[in-house]
């Protein structure tokens, strides 16, 4: 990220297996590189897909969470406490292994993880976002607006320009933007500079929590900015950040419980993927292309993932094309993306 934008610190806009995980679950094992396993009794209980695959309603309908987790090191990221994101992994898909895009900062980034495509499609190679193409390559949000404007999309953040790329005190260029637009259902935008990282995390989360309460989501985005905020200002990869990581895993936990609570939770097909947009180095740097900038962690949950195919390669453009094929939204030659989705085989 780059350096504060000052806006409104809080606006909120809008366009016209149950049970719980977190501690006191069950024995964590960690391997290698990242990969959490649990064991235990109380295990079933924990998980978003606690049902069978087949036990679903050939009925259900298909909806889909990503959560972001801004500037996570997988490899850190193994070394934390980490309960709500270690069940999800144990009883989903996991790896520890995916790639990142070139330059390893968060403009290209997050922009790729929404679009399904490079930056030499969608135009944006730095955090001041010029040369954006979000009209050619828009996010999978508003694909699903595109395609079935009956879904109801929703996005929450607390880095201005995922929502507002005039904060950046750009001109209006051609290509559109922002990556994620007014034109969304829910929009919750938040300034995280403002209001300090951690309880802008804390706000939005408890917005996305309520939205799944009281609204019918079809499509949720929602980031998390703490942890790549708290390594920069520390220069470190060390007790702040991973504390940092450790908050982003409870703000999880209270998103999946949500989801759970849902009244209609039993007629739905959650699928929940998390990832993060970059690594980084241990003075919490990163923009180069180093294995510990570019290497990322993909996490998928829900009942579909019971029939994936083992972790192969993968990459950030994935995400966006996963999220739309879950949906049953047909992925179009013509749109020429560049993930695929996780579930196919490779």
């Amino acid at each position: 990220m780059t350096a504060a934008v000052h806006r409104p610190a809080s606006h909120v806009e809008r366009a016209t297996c149950r049970g719980t995980i977190g501690s006191g679950l069950v024995m964590l094992i960690r391997a290698s590189r990242g990969v959490a396993l649990l064991r235990g009794s109380a295990l079933a209980a924990a998980l978003l897909c606690a049902a069978s695959p087949d036990g679903a309603s050939a009925q259900a309908t298909p909806k889909v969470l990503l959560i972001g987790i801004d500037g996570v090191r997988p490899d850190v990221l193994a070394e934390v406490p980490t309960p709500n994101m270690d069940a999800l992994a144990a009883s989903g898909w996991y790896t520890a292994e995916a790639r990142t895009t070139t330059p390893s900062v968060s403009g290209p980034s997050w922009s790729s993880m929404l679009t399904g495509v490079w930056p030499g499609k969608h135009g944006v190679t730095n955090n001041s976002f010029t040369g954006r193409d979000y009209d050619r390559w828009p996010s999978f949000l508003t694909r699903v607006e595109r395609q079935h404007p009956e879904l109801n999309t929703f996005a929450a953040l607390d880095w201005l320009p995922l929502a507002d790329v005039d904060g950046l005190s750009l001109a209006e260029l051609d290509g559109g933007g922002p990556v994620l637009p007014a034109s969304l259902d829910t929009r919750v935008v938040l300034n995280g500079y403002d209001l300090g990282w951690a309880e802008a995390d804390a706000q939005l989360t408890a917005q996305a929590v309520g939205h799944l309460a009281t609204a019918d989501p079809d499509a949720m985005f929602v980031y998390l900015g703490n942890p790549d905020e708290i390594s920069h200002q520390h220069a470190s990869i060390g007790t702040e950040y991973r504390d940092a990581i450790a908050l982003a895993d409870l703000h999880v936990g209270m998103l999946i419980d949500a989801v759970r609570a849902r009244p209609g939770y039993e007629n739905e097909d959650w699928l929940v993927l998390i990832s993060t947009d970059h690594g980084r180095l241990a003075d919490g740097n990163h923009g180069g292309d180093s294995p510990e900038e570019m290497i990322i962690f993909i996490l998928a949950n829900g009942p579909v993932t019971a029939t994936w195919p083992p972790p192969g390669s993968a990459v950030i453009v994935d995400l966006a094309v996963t999220a739309l094929d879950h949906l049953g939204i047909v992925i179009d030659p013509g749109w020429d993306l560049d993930g695929r989705p996780l579930g196919r085989p490779r």
